[in-house]
């Protein structure tokens, strides 16, 4: 599972031309499944997600979590971060996970979220979306689960 975390000011989604869902200042979490991801692997993003120290403290050095700050969270599927550009010009998305399985796994990753007691949003799986995000850094993180398992030296 990857997530690509965007810190932001506010941020909102739209589908079929309705604003469905909007945060304050917190984090828009891209979530991406990827074909043999399971409940492991969303407890390891979402874990991982919420106590990121990326939130400045009052001396501006990062040293605060989402759950530190009580942000607001906007989390999208979005199954495109499994696009694989290593041959041709178009864009595999082979790996990702089928969208029945990954509607399920998504929505328990949504529960997990749900549980940090942090306000969660999110838009409708396997929809056309437009997200506005006013990233406030910027600051973005990528995260994969399959990282868990590397160790820190190449």
């Amino acid at each position: 599972m990857r997530a690509v975390i965007q810190r932001v000011s506010h941020a909102s989604v739209t589908v079929d031309d309705k604003t469905t869902r909007s945060i304050g200042a917190g984090l828009v979490i891209l979530i991406g499944i990827h074909q043999y991801d399971d409940e492991d692997d969303a407890a390891y993003i979402v874990g991982k997600t919420v106590n990121l120290r990326i939130f400045s403290d009052d001396d501006g050095k990062f040293d605060l979590s989402a759950l530190d700050t009580s942000a607001e969270l906007l989390v999208i599927s979005q199954f495109t971060l499994y696009g694989d550009t290593r041959r041709g010009r178009r864009p595999s998305f082979s790996h990702a996970m089928p969208p029945d399985p990954a509607s399920d796994l998504f929505n328990r990753t949504l529960r997990l979220f749900e549980q940090t007691g942090l306000k969660v949003q999110t838009g409708r799986f396997q929809s056309k979306m437009e997200v506005s995000i006013h990233n406030d850094g910027p600051v973005t993180i990528l995260i994969d689960s399959a990282d868990r398992h590397r160790t820190r030296r190449g």
